[in-house]
């Protein structure tokens, strides 16, 4: 998104963006970026009538809708408190700090791109958590709401966007290009929605939260390594990220920037400065003498059988288990 970074490993957003004596020490352990934990349009506009006729229109039965907050005004801190965050944030620490938005509808907390700005982020995520459970909905609604968003957001603010994005849209690279050319200045490769689960014995739908396992990056994966090249933005991975592993993979595909949460609720946040150094040994040992000269050279555009991308991959994969 234009930034300089000194590491392609980006904190993601998550609870631990909460105090900055733990942003200071993602800086120090070698975070190339942090974004904030998001910033919830239910705390916005919890009381707005437009937004609870969109409610009306998407399902409850995911992790981050209104029945699961143990009371807004608890949760985190209010936005008055995030935009106080971000100013105190920026004062302590010299890396990009990015501002989470996380909403569905392009009305109200979209202003709250400008105030985030203004407290002095260096860019905004839009995460646009939105589940179609309204089944009069069609494909190109559901779409015109992501763009409707970018387009108020880009039009409220001169700092960069990001989009985060769901994994479900029928096509995804034409997607990714009307993005691109509503303003979006990067694009993140997945929101990881939270699916229910059920208790069998008390008959309630559980929310609990397991974190993301390595295993899950090959859909990102996929489409980052498809997309290189040919949509012409930033691309960023955040699903799946364990250690330096994953990083390289994500960045031999086409990403920009890796982004991790899980490994760090696992490990510590020191465990970045680990994963650091098993990157530039990695490098090393290849004869990388920089993250350019590597990222994308095993993407679509540059590997000899390009088909690995696509049906004739699943064929040979199935003759390999023959």
């Amino acid at each position: 998104m234009g930034m300089k970074l000194n590491s392609p490993i980006v904190v993601s957003a998550c609870t631990l963006s909460e105090k900055i004596d733990n942003i200071a020490l993602m800086e120090d352990n070698g975070a190339g970026a942090v974004v904030l934990y998001s910033l919830f349009e239910e705390q916005i506009r919890k009381e707005e009538a437009t937004f609870n006729t969109v409610l009306s229109e998407t399902s409850y039965s995911f992790a981050e809708a209104l029945e699961y907050f143990p009371g807004l005004d608890d949760f985190h801190i209010g936005t008055d408190e995030y935009l106080e965050h971000i100013r105190k944030t920026k004062e302590r620490v010299d890396i990009p700090i990015i501002g989470s938005l996380n909403g569905i509808t392009n009305e109200g907390w979209i202003d709250y791109s400008k105030q985030i700005e203004q407290a002095g982020a260096d860019a905004i995520e839009v995460n646009i958590f939105f589940i179609p459970a309204d089944i009069s909905l069609s494909t190109s609604e559901v779409e015109n709401r992501y763009l409707n968003i970018i387009d108020a957001i880009k039009q409220s603010v001169k700092i960069p966007v990001a989009v985060k994005l769901n994994p479900y849209f029928s096509t995804m690279g034409n997607m990714a290009l009307r993005m691109k050319n509503r303003g979006a200045d990067a694009l993140v490769f997945f929101n990881r929605f939270y699916q229910p689960d059920f208790d069998i014995n008390e008959l309630i739908i559980k929310t609990d939260l397991h974190y993301s396992e390595s295993n899950e990056i090959r859909l990102p994966l996929l489409w980052i390594g498809l997309l290189y090249g040919k949509v012409h933005l930033s691309l960023a991975a955040t699903t799946g990220v364990q250690s330096a592993v994953e990083v390289i993979k994500y960045i031999l595909a086409g990403a920009d920037v890796v982004m991790t949460a899980s490994s760090l609720y696992k490990n510590g946040i020191p465990y970045l400065k680990t994963m650091n150094r098993e990157l530039y040994d990695w490098m090393y040992r290849m004869g990388f003498g920089s993250v350019d000269a590597f990222k994308g050279s095993m993407s679509q555009q540059h590997i000899a059988d390009p088909t690995a991308y696509e049906r004739a991959n699943y064929i040979k994969i199935l003759d390999a288990i023959k």
